[in-house]
């Protein structure tokens, strides 16, 4: 699992969050300021069957060493409450369409064009300080759709949060239907990462922080 197997580019991604985290970690500091990430579809495209794999590496499929095709990320934050306390013990998971617009759900169009070296969805289990993190790719445009990554926050078995990560400059997110239904532009921005290059990387690779915070109330069951 990545997360127990550290690397130069990792541990730096996490050592520049870090550099902010302390900030969270007074109760109830921030009290006033920190709003709640605006809730997002969850989409028909959540796995209809979790792959065997589900670790925070989506780029890399059990033990196999061919890599998923697309633009690595490296995407972390915080998970926090309201009052800004880091949330430990919080799962989050995350899913995306692969470098085609496919997903792993059986019933994804274009399935002939699936990337099979692309785990398509991830977990994590956040700890003290509330980080979390995932290896990715930049999501990509796929129907009407502009380019998102699907994320869920699960705590003591309930889902608190079903939300999106936007990349931030998008153009096409001014037309985006899921985003406009906000209507609020504060709100909207939120949701919004952005997508840097990764300082000293020769293949191009990006970094993405998305902060989110949560509630205290559990959503509403899901319906299938």
């Amino acid at each position: 699992m990545l997360s127990n197997q550290p690397s130069h580019k990792r541990r730096h991604f996490l050592q520049t969050m870090a550099a902010g985290a302390a900030l969270f970690t007074v109760p109830g500091l921030y009290a006033e300021e920190l709003a709640r990430t605006p809730r997002q579809t969850e989409g028909p495209f959540y796995p209809d069957k979790l792959p065997l794999d589900t670790d925070n590496d989506l780029l890399l499929l059990n033990d196999k060493i061919t890599p998923a095709v697309g633009q690595v990320v490296h995407l972390g934050g915080r998970i926090l409450s309201e009052s800004g306390e880091p949330v430990r013990n919080a799962t989050i998971e995350i899913w995306e369409a692969d470098v085609n617009g496919v997903y792993i759900h059986s019933q994804s169009q274009g399935r002939d064009k699936l990337d099979a070296n692309f785990q398509g969805f991830g977990r994590f289990l956040t700890g003290s300080t509330g980080q979390y993190y995932f290896r990715t790719i930049k999501p990509i445009r796929y129907g009407p759709r502009t380019p998102h990554i699907h994320i869920a926050v699960m705590q003591a078995g309930k889902r608190m949060l079903t939300t999106e990560c936007y990349v931030k400059g998008e153009p096409r997110n001014k037309k985006d239907p899921v985003i406009n239904r906000l209507q609020d532009p504060k709100l909207a921005a939120m949701l919004m990462a952005d997508f840097k290059p990764l300082k000293g990387s020769k293949t191009n690779e990006l970094t993405a922080t998305f902060d989110i915070v949560i509630g205290k109330t559990p959503e509403e069951p899901r319906r299938r």
